[in-house]
């Protein structure tokens, strides 16, 4: 019960090209190499927008307080 040899790949590898074909193996891995270089490319696009400074921080808003309004004396007087 040793590891795997080189006839059990060789049986496995024949009964994947059986069961999908040439055409669709090559189909699958040229996929498989597009989402290889997407995924590249999109962590070099993360990685040069994170390295960029922004360009300037904002100071932050100042309070403002809500407008006085009488809403609470016209409840209370129409009771």
């Amino acid at each position: 019960m040793g590891g795997i040899g080189i006839w059990q790949i060789l049986i496995v590898a024949l009964v994947v090209l059986v069961l999908f074909g040439r055409g669709r193996i090559s189909e699958m891995m040229g996929d498989f190499g597009k989402g290889i270089s997407s995924f590249k490319k999109g962590m070099s696009e993360e990685e040069s927008a994170s390295s960029t400074p922004n360009a300037q921080i904002e100071a932050p808003a100042k309070d403002v307080t809500p407008a006085d309004t009488k809403t609470s004396e016209k409840t209370d007087s129409a009771s």
